[in-house]
């Protein structure tokens, strides 16, 4: 077993770091504070290359190994978790088109996406609807050459930028079950009758918007169909899915890492009593606690990409990292917290963003409790097995 990173996945990481280090943690804090778009940051990611992501290298893009992917996450997240969400829905968005899209969809979008010329998301949840996708109510109705498509959609990041949006909806609705009449359309900026509407207020995940998108009588032609087939929405999102799910496992990797750094440092300059902080016991426990759940997260985290990598569905795995990772970010940023005392709860300390970042690692690309029951089903349906 070897648990090291590569020589190119060290020195990927490395300028990740210089990245980070130099455009997002000197701004993190003032952006996020007054509500500031991170342009900068994110014509800076688009001159790394980093919005090629997922998307083959014959189409100019990275085609990154999962192991790259996660890193990326991770180290962008550790910097501010809002960044990493820009670039985690534009990844999903072009892997999806990568794998299901028809030749002309990925000759058409590809080269631009992985230059970063046109930005993605992905619009899956709904007012009524989140984690039971096949629950939605957007439809697309054939109307000769074209869909005609009508629904609202929430939470949808990237909104005001994403050219195209892939939309989940129903292309007939009298399928039993419903998710085989599902099917993902591909909406441009600016087609009449689509509007992005109000930026969500939230508690957390700031930098990048959250949006309401509407679908009104919106006529999009039939070749705009991800993959040229309807019915397989439902099926292409999901893959997806396991993709995004190593995604967010490693944003919450990041989250508890920067909280457990930030702890380490507080408790090694801090002076109470005579002493450091870090010389009572009391201070040690936490430390070593949180130590523990970060590398345990990292050893999930990366063993979900390396088995993606190699091939194989990770449902299991992925839900695994997913799970474990956020609730290590939950229980680090809190605990972060803890060790900084009163300037812990000040916005002039890095630890209380980590800790309004954070939850929602728990409830995005399906929550936690979801996740344990892929993991259960998995496991008992012999799909997957541990030990």
């Amino acid at each position: 077993m070897d648990f090291e990173l590569s020589d190119e996945q060290r020195m990927y990481r490395d300028v990740l770091r210089d990245f980070v280090d130099r455009e997002i943690r000197p701004v993190a804090q003032e952006w996020e504070d007054s509500g500031r778009y991170p342009t900068e940051i994110v014509e800076k990611m688009r001159v790394l290359g980093l919005f090629g992501l997922t998307v083959p290298e014959e189409y100019g893009g990275l085609g990154a190994d999962m192991v790259s992917f996660a890193l990326t996450f991770e180290e962008i997240a550790k910097g501010w978790m809002g960044i990493a969400g820009i670039l985690g829905s534009h990844s999903l968005s072009c892997w999806l088109l990568a794998r299901h899209g028809t030749e002309e969809q990925k000759a058409r979008y590809l080269p631009d996406l992985a230059s970063g010329k046109r930005r993605t998301g992905i619009a899956l949840t709904e007012p009524d609807a989140g984690t039971d996708l096949q629950g939605i109510s957007t439809t697309a109705v054939r109307d000769g050459d074209f869909y005609v498509l009508n629904g609202r959609k929430t939470w949808i990041t990237n909104a005001r930028y994403a050219d195209p949006l892939p939309v989940l909806c129903k292309t007939d609705i009298s399928a039993v079950p419903a998710h085989k009449g599902m099917s993902v359309i591909l909406v441009e900026a600016g087609t009449p009758g689509f509007t992005v509407e109000r930026d969500l207020p939230k508690l957390g995940y700031k930098g990048t918007e959250s949006c309401e998108v509407l679908f009104e009588n919106v006529r999009v032609p039939a070749t705009q169909l991800l993959g040229g087939v309807e019915g397989r929405g439902m099926q292409q999102v999901l893959s997806g899915l396991e993709t995004g799910r190593i995604n967010v496992a490693a944003r919450a990797l990041g989250i508890a890492q920067a909280a457990y750094d930030e702890a380490l440092r507080y408790a090694g300059e801090r002076r109470a009593f005579g002493q450091m902080i870090g010389e009572f016991q009391a201070i040690q426990l936490k430390i070593a606690e949180m130590a523990a759940q970060v590398q345990a997260a990292r050893l999930l985290v990366y063993w979900a990409a390396s088995r993606s990598d190699g091939g194989h569905r990770v449902d299991m795995e992925a839900g695994m990292a997913k799970a474990f990772a956020s609730e290590a970010a939950v229980f680090c940023a809190l605990n972060s917290m803890q060790v900084h005392g009163g300037y812990g709860y000040s916005k002039e300390f890095i630890v209380e963003r980590l800790y309004r970042d954070a939850p929602l690692m728990m409830i995005g690309e399906g929550t936690n409790d979801i996740q344990r029951v892929v993991i259960a089903r998995a496991l008992l349906a012999g799909k997957a097995s541990i030990g």
